[in-house]
């Protein structure tokens, strides 16, 4: 959510913002917003003057009653009594015009770096860098199901059955694997400083209105029935929630944080052949980073934190690419976004494996984060970006590392969460 100050102020940069984004339709709200902002000082400017008012005269109905003047007393009374009431109706309406505002407010797109390049949709987000060769192997890569299956590591048939579509198991060292991709990525970040948590994979709906917009909300977010909570997307919800409400003295920014958490999305709409595998799925794992920091200070965080996931791919022995996201493929709350994307020998191109992105103030603003520095309170910027979710990094790892004979060597930074196992063998 950016600042009523900035639509006040400036109109125009708000309105050109939203037709970098392609989405002319949110146009009118920004005049919307003016006219409801104006209406609601205008409130503001009577009440206040009625208040004035009535502290007036309620100290000439003292005098007037030590006087003895009870009838002037009166009149005066009745003229408190009907500014009182006025007030309560101008508090009412006040009330009612900040939900209006707010509204509108929240759908509002943030305003994107003049960084970003201006493109309808991802199929105008533009690659930055290459890491590592993409090589095509001379022996076929089969499916990731395919090859998990020839190790015994996956059974979706039975998940089909406790769970439906969209759901599986991971088994024996396939299962392994999963889990030493994730601690790897985890203690890379402890490395880099990063405090390792841990959080709820429940939260408030006041918490992922103030992470994400209405939209991202409904099309990704499973709702407790009968309860307002709703299961995690992405450790970064209850990350960036952890500090609602809260003023952070200035000495302890940056705080950066590393999480862990199962993740959960509707995922809906997803058809055709990579269904059959686990590319995408309701239910995954990942390790994520968050960051809150001065303004100053997000752009050099934003570029810091892509970097460490593609550190971590490269450590992995897996080829990536850095691409960067266009207006019309940035959520609403984000500043400046970049995907990785690792290479798929198999399909020979990249797909996404991490996205990291800085957000400005918007979160930060719909949850209430400040920090206390020397000349006053003031919100910081977040930023969030994907250390590595399994199973998509899983699947990219399966197919750089898969051999002509079936079997999957494992690099060396891998092999102490692999009981130091260097190859897993086909097992059919």
């Amino acid at each position: 959510m950016i600042d009523i100050n900035i639509i006040r102020n400036n109109p125009d940069v708000v309105k050109e913002n939203i037709k970098k984004k392609f989405q002319d339709s949110k146009l009118v709200l920004v005049d919307e917003v003016i006219a409801l902002d104006k209406e609601n000082r205008a409130l503001k400017q009577e009440g206040d003057d009625l208040r004035a008012q009535r502290n007036k005269l309620s100290g000439e109905v003292g005098k007037l009653m030590k006087e003895k003047n009870f009838e002037e007393a009166e009149k005066i009374k009745a003229q408190v009594k009907a500014g009182a009431e006025r007030i309560v109706q101008i508090e009412a309406k006040q009330a009612e015009i900040d939900a209006e505002i707010k509204n509108r407010m929240m759908i509002i797109p943030n305003i994107i770096d003049e960084s970003v390049p201006i493109g309808e949709d991802d199929t105008h987000n533009v690659e930055v860098e290459r890491f590592g060769e993409a090589k095509v192997p001379e022996y076929e890569i089969p499916y990731n199901a395919d090859i998990l299956e020839a190790i015994n590591g996956l059974d979706k048939e039975s998940a089909g059955r406790t769970s439906g579509a969209g759901f599986y198991y991971l088994l024996g060292d396939a299962a392994r694997l999963h889990e030493a991709m994730l601690a790897y990525g985890r203690d890379f970040m402890i490395d880099q400083g990063f405090t390792y948590a841990i959080p709820p994979f429940m939260i408030h709906s006041d918490v992922v209105t103030g992470v994400m917009s209405f939209a991202e909300m409904d099309a990704m977010m499973y709702k407790i029935e009968g309860e307002d909570l709703y299961l995690i997307g992405t450790s970064e919800h209850s990350m960036i929630g952890k500090f609602k409400d809260q003023i952070i003295p200035e000495d302890k920014l940056p705080i950066c944080m590393t999480s862990y958490s199962p993740c959960f999305r509707k995922e809906g709409g997803a058809h055709g052949l990579e269904e059959r595998g686990i590319y995408r799925v309701h239910q995954f794992e990942k390790q994520e980073m968050i960051v809150l920091c001065k303004q100053e200070d997000a752009l050099d965080w934003y570029n810091r934190m892509w970097k460490y996931t593609v550190e971590i791919f490269r450590n992995l022995e897996i080829p990536v690419r850095q691409l960067e996201c266009c207006s019309g493929d940035l959520a609403d709350l984000k500043v400046k976004s970049c995907d990785i994307e690792a290479w798929s020998p198999r399909q020979q191109k990249f797909f996404e494996v991490a996205s990291c992105s800085t957000l400005g103030d918007a979160q930060a603003r719909r949850l209430n984060i400040r920090a206390k520095g020397a000349n006053g309170n003031y919100l910081v910027n977040t930023l969030n970006n994907t250390v590595l979710a399994s199973p998509r990094a899983l699947i990219a790892f399966l197919e750089n590392h898969y051999m002509p004979d079936g079997s999957i060597t494992i690099p060396e930074c891998l092999r102490p969460y692999m009981g130091g196992k260097a190859v897993i063998e086909a097992k059919k």
